[in-house]
């Protein structure tokens, strides 16, 4: 029989969700935003599935967080996933300036990474009854799901410099520490002034196995990263530090397109590069670039860019599940050290 959920007066926790934390297991967070927005139904609930099951085949819990009819879910039943990915656009993208009002509306909101930052990281402090192990990671101030895997984040736009158009995702990398696996950022964006601005948000930006930061569809951006890891063990010790010293900022470790998918991706990424050469010519700027990107990507791509999504945000869930693993046995250490310390 299936348990209900954890209740707290405006979260939802599911029961493997909250069992895993509270024995210091590997959880890892997940957007619904690529599922209602990012793909057509049924490739959306297949691959939500397939992802959830990736995560779990390498010894971790996936908490897929949504809005449903008002009320915040951290990890879905197989049941709500479909009614995700049925419902589609008919749920609203939500960042964080967008949680209070669905939840307020009694809305549904498919969470993007600002949302689904947030909510991973408030979700220890409203389950019900927290455990020793529990107690033990407030006191070395390790709270909330610190792991988060997506395809890839927002940034700066292009001409943000005039326009101001720059991603919650990266405010909110500034103040919610968080661990985000992604393929770094598309190029249709100012990567350079993405980067910038994490820099100043006081955001560790890392790339995996590569010393340049990836540009979703393709492994070179121009753009170096100050910090390069090579195992999952490394990234969890940067993640365990950051959060130990209550830095108070996410992370960003920013993982390349998968070898068998470089030919695609650089197919795709020379569309988006013709794209944004007839989007200078037509003086196309502002909010009216990033539709008129998409489309014109779509159309030169024959929407093969479906595929390569979908194995980017795979690989990244296995990477993602592997640093929950290892972060989970690593606190397990510190915790186990601490409490030795106290006897």
């Amino acid at each position: 029989m299936a348990h209900p959920p954890q209740m707290s007066a405006d979260v939802a926790v599911a029961p493997e969700v909250a069992a895993a934390l509270a024995r210091g297991g590997a959880v890892v967070a997940l957007e619904s935003t690529i599922i209602c927005h990012g793909m057509p139904y049924p490739k959306n609930l297949q691959t939500a599935m397939e992802v959830e099951a990736i995560v779990r085949d390498n010894g971790a819990v996936p908490a897929t967080i949504a809005i449903l009819d008002g009320l915040p879910h951290v990890g879905l039943t197989s049941e709500q996933l479909k009614r995700l990915a049925i419902s589609g656009r008919q749920f609203q993208k939500t960042a964080r300036r967008d949680i209070a009002h669905v939840v307020a509306s009694g809305g549904n909101g498919a969470t993007t990474v600002s949302a689904t930052m947030f909510f991973a990281h408030k979700v220890p402090s409203i389950t019900s009854a927290k455990s020793s192990y529990q107690s033990s990671l407030s006191f070395l101030g390790l709270v909330g799901i610190p792991i988060f895997v997506t395809g890839g984040i927002g940034g700066v736009h292009r001409h943000g410099e005039q326009t101001m158009d720059i991603s919650s995702d990266l405010t909110e990398l500034g103040k919610t520490p968080v661990a985000v696996i992604s393929a770094g950022v598309k190029s249709i964006l100012d990567i350079p002034r993405t980067l910038e601005y994490l820099e100043t948000q006081g955001v560790t930006v890392a790339a995996y196995r590569t010393n340049e930061f990836p540009a979703f569809f393709t492994e070179i951006s121009g753009s170096q990263v100050p910090c390069r890891v090579d195992t999952p063990e490394e990234c969890a010790k940067i993640i365990y530090a950051n959060r130990n010293l209550h830095l108070g900022s996410g992370m960003l470790i920013a993982v390349p397109i998968p070898k068998q998918q470089a030919a695609s991706g650089t197919i795709i990424e020379s569309a988006i590069q013709k794209a944004l050469k007839e989007a200078e010519d037509k003086r196309i700027t502002g909010n009216a670039i990033t539709p008129f990107m998409l489309e014109r990507v779509k159309e030169l791509t024959g929407g093969s860019s479906l595929e390569a999504n979908v194995s980017l945000v795979k690989n990244n869930a296995l990477l993602g599940a592997k640093i929950a693993v290892a972060l989970s046995n690593l606190q397990q250490s510190k915790t186990n050290r601490v409490a030795r310390s106290a006897l």
